[in-house]
């Protein structure tokens, strides 16, 4: 194992079902596996790391999460190629997913960064970005 690579990630959702549904088929489709499950819970696993999505209890849930709050502004992943991301983007538009910053993609974080930005249930934003 190498020193200092992230174990694992865990979020606290608003709608464990929602996230489940959302998060799944784009975790799947980059190579996770589902990894846990229980009822207020769920995670996927990619090699060592793997992302854990929690129910938040109801005395929690008064205030939404924003990223422009203190915490954490959003997730990014790998993708293969440029094609990788186009592909991805389609199939975000066929479910309905609201794609960030239209005018500007793919080239939203800059005229030599190739990704899709969009956001899950909670409105946490998610970067998948091509290698340069």
């Amino acid at each position: 194992m190498s020193k200092g690579l992230i174990h694992h990630i865990e979020l606290y959702v608003s709608d464990i079902k929602k996230t489940v549904n959302f998060w799944s088929w784009f975790l799947e489709e980059l190579g996770y596996t589902p990894f846990q499950e229980w009822k207020s819970g769920r995670s996927w696993k990619l090699d060592d790391t793997y992302i854990v999505f929690v129910q938040t209890e109801d005395r929690f849930l008064d205030v939404p999460y924003h990223r422009c709050r203190v915490g954490l502004n959003h997730l990014a992943f790998h993708a293969n190629s440029r094609q990788h991301v186009e592909e991805m983007t389609n199939k975000l538009h066929e479910k309905g997913i609201n794609i960030l910053y239209p005018k500007k993609h793919p080239f939203a974080g800059g005229d030599n960064h190739y990704a899709v930005y969009f956001e899950d249930p909670d409105r946490i934003k998610v970067e998948l970005v091509a290698p340069e």
